[in-house]
């Protein structure tokens, strides 16, 4: 779908889908994904926006927030139009029917190319910051993630990294891939002694998949992240391969 221009002037936000109940979008990065105390524009007000003024709304317009990135993250995003759509699209969250899939570039090289990271985090609301803790730390919550390294840049000691969530704890990648020994680039938070200031974090969503709140068919977006560094580090025909598997595993789970 072709991308559609917010009100305002802004620049466009990508429609990946949309029908009468739900909405998948390209999140920017260094957008928040609802209002926070900066008072920065953020993707719940702009889409609701959009929606207002492509189809001449009056009134309130409805958008559920069914998840969030980061506000550094960008990539495939879903909302729901309707309360009906939020409720169903929010259990298949929590009961985790929902795929995700991030790119994400680390500094350093993993020694093990492909792996599974289960660590115990523990949420700081005071600084909004995460670390890694003993089991059994009052508080601390289990995060388990894969990653898979698909390309590496040895010169730039980079490699670049698919990530499949299996639990949705705040920064856990960030936390994770740090804890592991690899800091994603540009990571301010998790990475500060090997990142620059100004550095944009290299963190994508580039898998959202879920069941459709009407029928329950799985409904797939795929983003790939921008050409601009440190992503163009690779040829872009890893990033077109990766599409091709990743379209390639969908259909494959629609087929069981």
């Amino acid at each position: 779908m072709e991308p559609h221009s917010n009100t305002k002037g802004r620049a466009p936000i990508p429609v990946l889908y949309e029908d009468n109940h739900i909405i998948g979008v390209v999140k920017p990065v260094n957008i928040p994904s609802q209002e926070d105390p900066t008072g920065d524009p953020d993707m719940l007000t702009l889409i609701k926006e959009d929606l207002k003024e492509r189809y001449n709304k009056t009134g309130n317009v409805y958008l559920g927030l069914i998840h969030r990135l980061d506000r550094p993250v960008g990539g495939a995003m879903v909302f729901a139009k309707t309360s009906k759509a939020a409720s169903r699209l929010s259990e298949s969250v929590r009961s985790r029917t929902m795929v995700k899939r991030y790119v994400a570039v680390v500094r350093g090289i993993p020694t093990v190319a492909k792996a599974t990271l289960k660590d115990v985090l523990l949420k700081n609301a005071r600084t909004n910051t995460g670390a890694v803790v003993p089991p059994g730390t009052t508080g601390g919550k289990e995060a388990v993630l894969d990653y898979e390294v698909l390309a590496q840049n040895e010169d730039l000691n980079l490699a670049l990294v698919l990530i499949h969530l299996h639990t949705g704890r705040s920064h856990q990648i960030r936390i994770q891939m740090s804890h592991a020994g690899y800091p994603l680039f540009g990571d301010q938070k998790y990475g500060a002694e090997v990142n620059r200031r100004g550095e944009q974090l290299a963190l994508w969503s580039v898998l959202t998949a879920i069941p459709h709140p009407v029928g329950g068919r799985m409904i797939s977006m795929i983003s790939l992240p921008p050409q601009t560094k440190p992503w163009i580090e690779w040829s872009s025909d890893i990033y077109e391969q990766l599409k091709e598997r990743l379209e390639l595993e969908l259909e494959q789970t629609k087929l069981k």
